[in-house]
């Protein structure tokens, strides 16, 4: 620790802290532009400039570290003369637009400007001007008010991966600008605009619409994964115009993804559903709510009256809060069915009620920063968990070892040492492979089960497998570690894969030997609070699969879109079709519900009610309304009360989302029974099966696109813009793929899957494995399809066939 002294107080910091560290560490304001404590120190600014005592020349604050005994003053003639002549540089060319500019009433140029610049300008010559960039549909630019303090670069280099921006020319001539013709594309790209301190970058879809001070903020929290991120929710007249992050060091940091900033204009779609409405001889009609309920309620019990509960579904999206899934399973175990489940996408169910708790990440999500090494397992981490992704960069920046085993050779952009890449059918394979190899490691004394070491002597182990097993215990090339911190994380295409538990129980394995942490990067904003809460089916009960495989006679829907949020959507679809009453709990009409569903009720979005989201992590968060629902929306949570009530369900009666949360948690404190139930074990070792099915097999490799995840995201028109939206409606390929099959890049093919097809146009990419074809799920063009990760067949279509003949 160091004593210093700024502006006649004296403080203690730190060895190797700055100036600007310690007077904020005092709350003595220095200006700065270019300076950002998560961005490293570019000190090009200059307008932090301070006097040290004994130092001849003005010191940047943000880029001088601090000596013991060092006086520092701030305030002093030399400093504002310095500071005020910085400012006098930086306005030379600057625009003096500011009653048009979007960043007005919150513009650092212009506080500091207040404080630090002249009352009139000595410049008279012409100013320059800098041509705008296109750099996509969520980011505007004026490049002209750019002070080229480079926060964009650093941001988009150092914690988004790769460098899409950058400064060319110099002096007078400088300036900012992407690549010919390149659009930001990175997941985190509106975080530029929070740090552009002028008017250079701001958000594209809120442009124009209103100033600052017009805007209420309420906070909230981000309702689209499993992260939990912290937001600002700004409101006029109502309607939501912006979000923005709220700070959360253990959380989001200062950082938001593009999914949890932009998808607010999904709120204010076309498709909201603003009353109920019921369906009659094929036609809906507009009707209130007493008569909508007490229809739904009157035929989904006059059908477990006469076909008992097992006749009932009820599906409840992960997105949910969980008091909504709470009240949705004891809504179904009321009318004494068991048929409940959360888990839409997943297709391999057969580790419920082996598990000891409850599924999740394993550790805290500061904690993924400080890991040693790192296995992502069937994940792509920059689509699932993008603010996840960058913890895990700064990981590898400093020191961490990252390995994947995945069906997709996608860049996460991040070094990674060791890669399997593989089709989803080899992946139990390269799994146990793996295993294996970290069994015979010398230094490991835990042995594996009797079964699971005979099954693993027919394996033989291949050298990226070896590779990754090294590095897990710290056997690598370095052989630095003699114990490292490692972790074994499960992505989404992983919990996807119609394998799922024998990877998970190989996963577990791997980690217990290596004494690694093992988690399961879980989709949705409360997957594991809806573990928590129980809305899975008990023992007899029907799982998500099940539920579709063998129609029900009623379904109850909770924040769900059958043809885009279940694994399989052509069972999805048939299933809704032949079931006798369908009753939507939803904010938005779609034309599946519209063409399946009997009743839709209109729920209000998180915006417009209160409730709890529990995060991968295990942290349970409440939040409020932050606007009125809109029309006659209603909150989920109170729709299924009165469902309950009218149905005949006891102890069915709450006043408010406090009092379901009380329930669900005994009264208790919400962490204590967190850390109770929390756990990734399994009770008993599941029987695994190592084989690998044969090249001729063409399997998809179906993930599901981040602005494509839920309801609210699908309808975000910024989003759904965006390049990656673009490039997901393809059919890839391996090049050698195709020429094996006789197709060319960006010809028609027609895949089939089950049932169903698709006419989709084919794409050469070398990241696909042999005999798999990449086609995402949760979109329109491919909900004729089957299953995420099955089997499928590919044809090429001529050119000079009519689509007609193609379709029939």
């Amino acid at each position: 620790m160091l004593n210093i002294e700024i502006d006649g107080k004296q403080v203690e910091v730190e060895h190797g802290s700055t100036i600007i560290d310690a007077a904020d560490q005092l709350g003595i304001a220095i200006p700065r532009f270019c300076y950002h404590k998560k961005l490293s120190v570019a000190a090009n600014c200059r307008m932090c400039l301070v006097q040290v005592e004994k130092f001849a020349k003005p010191l940047p604050a943000c880029a001088t570290p601090v000596a013991d005994g060092m006086k520092i003053f701030t305030r002093s003639k030399a400093a504002v003369e310095a500071q005020q002549s910085v400012m006098e540089f930086l306005l030379i060319n600057h625009p003096l637009d500011c009653p048009i500019c979007d960043q007005g009433g919150e513009c650092d140029l212009q506080d500091i400007a207040v404080a630090y610049g002249a009352p009139a300008s000595r410049y008279s010559e012409e100013k320059r001007v800098v041509i705008n960039k296109n750099i996509g549909p969520l980011v505007s630019t004026d490049m002209t008010r750019c002070i080229q303090c480079t926060r964009c670069v650093r941001f988009l280099k150092e914690v988004g991966g790769m460098m899409e921006l950058g400064l060319i020319n110099r002096g007078e001539h400088a300036e900012i600008t992407a690549y010919v013709d390149k659009s930001v594309d990175s997941e985190l790209s509106g975080n530029i605009i929070d740090l552009c301190p002028v008017g250079a970058l701001t958000s594209k879809p809120f442009r124009y619409t209103a100033r600052s001070w017009e805007l209420t903020r309420r906070p909230s929290i981000a309702p689209h994964d499993g992260l939990g991120a912290h937001i600002e929710v700004h409101i006029k007249d109502g309607k939501v115009l912006r979000v923005l992050p709220r700070e959360k060091e253990t959380i989001n940091e200062c950082w938001l993804s593009d999914r949890d900033r932009f998808s607010y204009d999904g709120l204010n779609s076309p498709d909201r559903l603003k009353v109920p409405m019921v369906k009659h001889n094929g036609t809906w009609h507009e009707t209130d709510w007493k008569t909508a309920l007490e229809l739904a309620a009157g035929q989904i019990k006059d059908i477990v009256n006469s076909e008992g509960g097992d006749a009932l579904g009820v599906l409840v999206s992960p997105n949910s809060t969980m008091e909504e899934a709470y009240l949705a399973t004891k809504f179904a175990h009321g009318l004494g069915s068991d048929n409940v489940d959360y888990r839409l996408r997943h297709t391999d169910f057969r580790h419920d009620g082996k598990r000891l708790g409850v599924i999740w990440m394993g550790c805290n999500i500061p904690d993924v920063q400080e890991m040693d090494r790192i296995l992502v397992i069937g994940g792509n981490l920059r689509n699932e968990h993008p603010l996840l992704a960058q913890r895990i960069r700064r990981a590898v920046a400093n020191g961490a070892e990252l390995s994947v085993v995945n069906p997709l050779d996608d860049d996460p952009l991040i070094p990674i040492k060791h890669k399997a890449i593989c089709s989803p059918n080899d992946m139990v394979n390269v799994l146990s492979q793996i295993l294996k190899a970290v069994s015979g490691m010398e230094r490991l004394s835990l042995c594996l089960p009797k079964s699971l070491s005979e099954l693993l002597e027919g394996v033989k182990v291949w050298d990226n497998s070896k590779a990754i097993a090294l590095s897990l215990t710290g056997h690598g090339e370095t052989m630095d570690l003699i114990s490292p911190r490692s972790a074994v994380f499960l992505g989404n295409i992983s919990q996807h894969h119609p394998r799922y538990t024998e990877i998970f129980s190989l996963a577990e394995a791997i980690s217990s030997l290596c004494g690694a942490t093992f988690g399961v990067l879980s989709a949705g904003a409360n997957s594991v609070g809806a573990n928590l809460v129980g809305a899975m089916p008990k023992a007899g009960g029907l799982n998500a699969r099940t539920m579709l495989e063998s129609p029900r006679k009623a379904y109850l829907l909770m924040n769900v879109e059958p043809e885009l949020d279940c694994h399989n959507p052509s069972l999805a679809t048939n299933a809704m079709q032949q079931a006798e009453c369908v009753v939507a709990l939803t904010a938005y009409k779609s034309e599946a519900l519209e063409r399946d569903a009997d009743i839709m009720l209109p729920i209000a979005p998180f915006t417009e009610t209160s409730g709890t989201f529990m995060s991968m992590e295990g942290r349970v968060q409440s939040f409020t309304a932050v606007t009125k629902a809109l029309g006659e929306a209603r909150p989920g949570w109170k729709v299924l009360r009165v469902l309950g009530n009218l149905a005949g369900v006891s102890h069915f009666d709450y006043d408010s989302t406090e009092q379901v949360k009380n329930e669900i948690f005994g009264g208790e404190k919400p962490s204590t029974v967190v850390w109770r139930t929390l756990n990734n074990n399994l009770r008993e070792l599941i029987d695994v099966e190592i084989k690998v099915k044969l090249d001729s097999d063409l399997q998809r490799v179906g993930e599901i696109p981040q602005f494509q995840s839920d309801a609210i995201v699908r309808r975000s028109t910024p989003l759904q813009k965006t390049r990656q939206v673009v490039k997901a409606v393809l059919a890839a390929l391996h090049p050698e793929q195709m020429q094996k099959l006789g197709i060319q890049d960006g010809e028609r093919i027609l895949v089939k899957q089950g049932e169903g097809s698709a006419v989709l146009e084919a794409h050469a990419d070398i990241r696909v494995p042999h005999g798999c074809v990449r086609i995402p799920g949760a979109l329109p063009q491919t909900a004729g399809l089957g299953d995420l990760l099955g089997e499928i067949t590919v044809e090429r279509i001529p050119a000079e066939q009519p689509m007609d003949e193609v379709v029939a």
